[in-house]
């Protein structure tokens, strides 16, 4: 029998309010951030940051225990911690670039990239029929969100560009961290519950950042900052930076727990229904315009999203049962 306990309905609850509303306001204090420096890979760097701080503030005073981690564990980590690195700058690139709305629609087709990541890389993951037809109305419904009215097919394509980087990284992740993460989880005297997993990937996506700003915007970056400075005065820069990286790493953490208690399949249902709520505060905040086309293919999308993970879910349950 069994010694885990079922998780709480009011600690799950308690879980996805929090991952909702942290990342909602990162999606805002992102997009500020980017919006007074045109220094993005700097922000998402800095952002990094917060979490390294946070997490090195939870093991020094005890609160949380220190991963006991070899030089192999930490190598295995390092190509995880690299599509970890590429999916959040595409992420923050993609929102400083573009509207929100626009980078939350794109990364709905997230698994239209998963799905093919996982018929390429062995070991192959086929999934039903049915799932594979639910990517159907994902692909056509951020094709017609990208069509405004009068104007045909109107793409930001860096936006669109950087957002599918987000999104082939993200499922390379998903695909190369499954076995990794689960033997560390699985061995206790290595301390990796799924806090620490995720705080060891943000401290290897950093480092993974650094070389990519020093290349691409070192040269700019002091007369970037000097000019965001005198439009909107270091308070307002460094403040942005700073909550856009406290509440990435909030919410992400609660993201990981709520995923350890109820497991990936649930969670990225949650996942595609919150991507609505983003994508209305979102609109509110920054005054997006959301034409017809773009809220029937952004629904549609988001349905079809949410209908994958369903189908995907039947399948999990039959190999389980064989």
């Amino acid at each position: 029998m069994s010694t885990k306990e079922a998780p709480s309905s009011l600690r799950l609850a308690m879980l996805v309010v929090a991952w909702y509303a942290g990342n909602t306001m990162y999606n805002i204090y992102n997009k500020k951030a980017t919006n007074t420096i045109h220094a993005h890979w700097f922000v998402a760097c800095a952002q990094l940051v917060v979490g390294i701080v946070w997490s090195l503030i939870m093991w020094t005073t005890g609160l949380r225990k220190r991963p006991n981690l070899t030089a192999a564990d930490i190598t295995a980590c390092i190509p995880i911690g690299v599509c970890a690195m590429m999916a959040h700058g595409g992420s923050v690139l993609a929102m400083g670039v573009g509207a929100v709305s626009f980078a939350q629609i794109v990364k709905a087709c997230e698994p239209v990239f998963a799905a093919v990541v996982g018929l390429l890389l062995p070991p192959m993951d086929v999934k039903p029929i049915l799932a594979y037809m639910m990517l159907i109305p994902i692909i056509g419904g951020v094709g017609l969100a990208c069509v405004k009215e009068g104007k045909g097919v109107d793409i930001n394509m860096e936006a669109f560009m950087w957002a599918s980087v987000a999104n082939i990284s993200a499922a390379l992740k998903g695909k190369l961290g499954g076995s990794v993460t689960k033997a560390l989880k699985g061995d206790k005297s290595k301390n990796m519950d799924s806090a620490n997993v995720y705080a060891v990937m943000n401290i290897i996506s950093f480092i993974a950042t650094v070389p990519v700003v020093v290349v691409t915007e070192l040269p700019t970056l002091s007369v970037e900052w000097e000019k965001a400075v005198a439009e909107h005065g270091t308070q307002t820069v460094v403040t942005n930076i700073v909550l856009s990286g406290f509440f990435f790493y909030v919410y992400n953490e609660f993201a990981f727990a709520f995923t350890a208690q109820v497991g990936a399949v649930t969670s990225s249902v949650l996942n595609t229904a919150k991507r609505v709520i983003i994508i209305v505060v979102s609109s509110v905040i920054f005054n997006e315009v959301m034409e017809r086309n773009t809220i029937i293919g952004s629904a549609i999308a988001i349905c079809g999203t949410f209908a994958y993970s369903l189908t995907s879910k039947k399948k999990a349950a039959k190999v389980k049962s064989s």
